[in-house]
């Protein structure tokens, strides 16, 4: 897919040829719910791994099978993932295998099909959120409205520091959670080209939740 010439210098396009492979063979539209669901999750778990590449990390002290030595480990219980209902939780489970300590939000948004506006109806979080990162999932940036009020609400929480991660995005979808949040990193896979009339990404991948749980 085109890439636009300029970004914000927080937008973190994931090029990985093994994420860009299993990408292409998602977005198939012979690609059966099986597939895509599990090729959703090997490539979520791909993408942990950029997601994470700055965490910090502190000191404990081990005994290996032969002596006492001092290794680094990421506190996991720190760590919040929070899934946009439904299809975030496809990303979801993926990241948990990278990072299975860490705590887990939902925030149900259903997106109004005439004002295209988000409507929350369900939010749930762990305790003390004003010590925790969070990292947000849902696998299509496209109005950005579902991103930008999930983003809205979650800051009123005060966390330490959020990120936002999907498996694919537009310029408008850029555009418009920059404005509103710019101080949030988005790190996906590919920039597609466009929006169609009705909110749908082009070329995309088709509506994401229905390919996860096979209800389209």
């Amino acid at each position: 897919m085109s890439t636009p010439s300029t970004l914000p210098d927080n937008v973190h396009l994931i090029t990985h040829p093994l994420v860009q492979h299993k990408l292409t063979l998602m977005r198939k539209k012979e690609a059966s719910t099986n597939s895509f669901r599990r090729l959703l999750g090997e490539l979520a778990s791909l993408m942990a791994y950029e997601v994470t590449r700055d965490m910090p990390l502190q000191d404990v002290e081990i005994e290996t099978p032969l002596e006492t030595t001092t290794g680094k480990v990421i506190d996991g219980k720190k760590l919040v993932f929070v899934s946009i209902l439904r299809a975030g939780n496809g990303l979801l489970d993926g990241m948990l295998n990278v990072v299975p300590g860490a705590r887990v939000g939902h925030i149900g948004l259903y997106r109004d099909p005439k004002t295209l506006v988000a409507v929350e109806y369900y939010f749930k979080m762990p305790q003390s959120m004003d010590e925790r990162d969070i990292v947000v999932v849902d696998p299509m940036l496209a109005t950005g409205n579902s991103a930008i009020a999930a983003l809205d609400r979650l800051k009123e929480l005060s966390p330490k520091s959020i990120k936002f991660v999907c498996l694919l995005t537009c310029p408008e979808g850029i555009k418009a959670l920059h404005a509103a949040h710019p101080d949030v990193p988005i790190y996906t896979a590919a920039i597609d080209r466009q929006l169609n009339e009705h909110g749908y990404i082009l070329p995309g991948l088709g509506d994401a939740g229905d390919r996860i749980y096979g209800t389209k």
